[in-house]
């Protein structure tokens, strides 16, 4: 079994008044962590206390830019054309890597978020134009992003660092793609069934797919949706886990 994995969540969504998960309460017990960009969630105040906290726990931090869609928080699928999709992404990464740099800190990655995460999963020319505009900033990023997936052929294509993810709670489907969010079963939010998935992964390098078949999947990071029911909870929980079985949380 590994000794070692990072365990990221994706954060800061909450616009305004509309709140959404616990960031106080989640940062200082993952590694990594994806800073929602405005576009689906996530205004400048919560941004900039998502950065801070991160800077002060020593949690690697990434931008998670999204379709320009908060009504749907981000799940509708989009189909821009290039040079929109790449505005989108500039405006985004730009926003967060600026407000990171100016406390001192440096963006590590890029994870795209809902939406454009699982169309770029199935679609290499969308995942190479994530791919383009992250080597624009010429950060040294890398790219989080699902395993065994279109994301990770484009990062190579192109010499950009990919890291492998796999999720704590949600459900794949057989041919190991996410279960789509409009099934009742999609999100896991059962701690004990969480815990017993991440052990897997890390030491069998597999997930139980919906119908209980053993999908190999590879990965350095497993993520946590910090807009999961009880996910401050389930991430409390993953700690414990860790623990009881001499795995440490490391950012990669």
């Amino acid at each position: 079994m590994r000794s070692t994995v990072d365990l990221n969540c994706d954060l800061a969504e909450s616009y305004f008044d509309k709140k959404i998960g616990n960031d106080s309460g989640i940062i200082p017990l993952i590694s990594s962590c994806n800073i929602a960009c405005g576009l689906h969630g996530g205004d400048p105040f919560t941004i900039q206390k998502a950065i801070d906290l991160a800077l002060e726990h020593k949690v690697n931090i990434g931008a998670h830019p999204s379709f320009p869609d908060l009504e749907n928080f981000g799940r509708k699928e989009m189909h821009l054309s290039a040079e929109d999709l790449k505005a989108c992404l500039r405006f985004q990464i730009g926003a967060v890597a600026q407000m990171t740099s100016l406390r001192g800190g440096v963006l590590r990655h890029i994870k795209p978020h809902g939406a454009l995460y699982n169309m770029a999963a199935k679609d290499f020319e969308l995942a190479t134009q994530i791919v383009e505009v992250l080597k624009e900033f010429k950060l040294d990023l890398c790219l989080l992003g699902m395993a065994n997936s279109q994301m990770e052929n484009a990062a190579k294509a192109q010499q950009v660092e990919f890291i492998a993810e796999v999720f704590a709670d949600r459900n794949y489907t057989d041919s190991g793609k996410l279960l789509d969010r409009s099934f009742a079963n999609a999100v896991i939010d059962d701690k004990d069934k969480v815990i017993k998935r991440c052990i897997k992964m890390i030491a069998e390098n597999k997930i139980l797919s919906e119908n209980n078949i053993q999908l190999a999947l590879e990965a350095q990071s497993i993520c946590v949706h910090g807009d999961t029911f009880n996910a401050q909870r389930l991430v409390e929980a993953i700690n414990m886990g860790f623990r009881e079985n001499g795995i440490l949380i490391q950012s990669f």
